[in-house]
């Protein structure tokens, strides 16, 4: 069974195979990634060991995930993903904004923002603001 292209880039080269290769471990750039078509995500740390094997491996059929990156991706599979508006009072906690200016930044209440912070930390894992922050920067779901 063929699968769709889910990427511009697909749907025009259908028959393209695309390793991404990249120095974030994130197993949430690696998830898009793989949504948008690709069939190999290599750290750049590894690319003198594996990137013929890769190449090779993606051109018959393969797909291929630095190990690292299979483990965070299988240990996050059940995870709740965090929404948009979760992501946009994460990505501003990480600027250094106190919940305030959080509410005001988006137009909503302090309340609100309260109810993110916990959504956010329950999702995550996190035991607070910061080990949230951390914990979103490494997995690769906000970028500073």
């Amino acid at each position: 069974m063929a699968s769709t292209p889910s990427s511009p880039f697909a749907s025009e080269f259908p028959k393209a195979r695309i390793i991404v290769l990249t120095t974030y471990a994130g197993d949430v750039l690696a998830q898009r990634a793989l949504k948008a078509g690709a069939q190999a995500y290599l750290l750049k740390n590894d690319v003198r060991k594996d990137l013929m094997d890769t190449i090779r491996a993606v051109h018959s059929g393969q797909k291929r995930i630095h190990s690292e990156i299979a483990s965070q991706l299988a240990d996050h599979a059940g995870d709740d993903a965090l929404t948009r508006r979760e992501v946009e009072v994460l990505t501003l906690i990480a600027g250094g904004n106190s919940n305030k200016l959080i509410a005001d930044k988006l137009s909503i209440t302090d309340e609100t923002v309260k109810g993110h912070i916990s959504s956010i930390l329950s999702k995550l894992g996190a035991s607070g603001r910061t080990h949230a922050v951390t914990l979103a920067l490494k997995r690769g779901i906000i970028q500073l």
